[in-house]
């Protein structure tokens, strides 16, 4: 059985990411940034006012209260085409240009209008006051997003803000997803024969790809039949997925199919035993220009081995760089010695005021949904690891 870091060295091996995209700054959120992008207007492209108020020289207010004559208005968009004298002033509007002549601006709460051509002063200002210089927030040509960003609302913002229209971004991978055995029925199914379940394996999976960056190719459940299950691996291929997902049948079973479809389709196998619990049956191959994931039937297992194989694979092939939440906790209760296999024990880690502690769940079977919906965290346990005390500190890979 391989080490769980040996086998994500193989799944990763010769992994880049995808080329790069153009899609429109309304369809980039989300995406990565495949190349860097730099400004191309400057901004703001003017000095603007940063308050409602008067455009004014701020000589004239040296002594107040100080009349000044109202020569014009300026709006946002509508700029004040003429100087500003000394003794005069400019209503000014927030984001509108500070006209030719002025060189600060008064807040209009400092301000008493007198009459419509006249206001009173009643503060003095500073030079440059309530002014944001040109280029305050950046220039033309000036760099401002790297390769690999996600980008978020400030990225896609910022982007906007630099007169991009449209994006470069790393293409999304597509993950196929092929379910696999004849008990398996979908959710919401009324009419479930004896001795079959519900498939909840895929929307897993699905979830995790889909929150990695990737594209789903749901390709439903296949019966236990190798022509069925054949059909369904060459509409992933017909499609250019760039992984497929099995979900089932990957262990050697007489009626575990998988392998020897695949391998029949072309595929080539690198493993598929892993030295971890759960989730030891995992195998990985590849089919072309597809990287094979197949993953154990056991839904716990299915998430586990999801998390530490699967999301790194489509964070590289996405561009992304994913590293595992990896935390020290102190036990709240005792742990048994290992045996061969490394352990991914689900746990409730509570912070304590920053002294976390993690508490094993006493059930660890790996079809119990339930508990794996109630951890938030997976214990590490190393091949033969000792017994550990109540007290004693672990790592633990969060899960949220």
């Amino acid at each position: 059985m391989l080490p769980v870091d040996q086998a994500l060295a193989k799944i990763l091996e010769g992994v880049r990411p995808k080329n790069a995209e153009t899609v429109p700054l309304a369809e980039a959120s989300g995406r990565v940034l495949a190349k860097p992008i730099a400004a191309l207007r400057t901004q703001p492209p003017f000095p603007a006012s940063a308050m409602d108020g008067y455009a004014v020289r701020a000589a004239d207010l040296a002594s107040v209260p100080a009349r000044l004559r109202v020569i014009g208005e300026a709006p946002a968009g509508a700029p004040f085409a003429g100087d500003v004298a000394p003794g005069e002033t400019v209503r000014i509007f927030t984001g509108a240009p500070v006209p030719d002549g002025a060189d600060a601006v008064l807040i209009q709460e400092n301000t008493n209008r007198i009459d419509a051509m006249t206001v009173e002063a009643t503060e003095t200002v500073a030079v440059g006051k309530n002014i944001r210089r040109a280029g305050l927030d950046f220039r033309e040509g000036e760099a401002l997003l790297d390769t690999g960003r996600v980008l978020d609302p400030a990225a896609l913002s910022l982007a906007a803000a630099a007169n991009h229209a449209t994006l470069p971004v790393v293409a999304r991978a597509l993950v196929a997803i092929i379910a696999t055995g004849d008990e398996l029925l979908p959710p919401g199914s009324a009419d479930i024969g004896p001795g079959q379940i519900i498939a909840s394996n895929s929307f897993g999976v699905a979830a995790l790809a889909k929150n990695t960056g990737a594209d789903i190719l749901d390709l439903g459940i296949a019966p236990d039949r190798a022509e069925a299950i054949a059909a369904l691996v060459q509409q992933a291929l017909a499609a250019k997925a760039d992984v497929i997902v099995t979900l089932g049948g990957a262990s050697v079973g007489d009626h575990d199919l998988i392998h020897e479809v695949l391998t029949g389709e072309g595929m080539t196998l690198d493993f598929w035993k892993i030295a971890m619990r759960p989730g030891k049956p995992l195998m990985f191959g590849r089919l072309g220009a597809a990287r094979v994931i197949g993953l154990p039937g056991n839904p716990v297992s299915t998430l586990v081995c999801s998390t530490l194989f699967l999301k790194p694979l489509l964070a590289r092939l996405g561009g992304l760089s994913v590293q595992p939440e990896i935390r020290e906790a102190k036990l709240a209760a005792p742990m048994p010695e290992n045996d061969t296999r490394q352990d991914y024990v689900r746990a409730a880690i509570v912070e304590n005021g920053g002294d976390p502690s993690v508490t094993p769940f006493t059930t660890q079977d790996s079809s119990m949904l339930k508990v794996f919906a109630e951890a938030n965290g997976l214990v590490i346990r190393a091949p033969f690891a000792p017994a550990a005390a109540a007290g004693e500190t672990v790592r633990v890979l969060m899960l949220r």
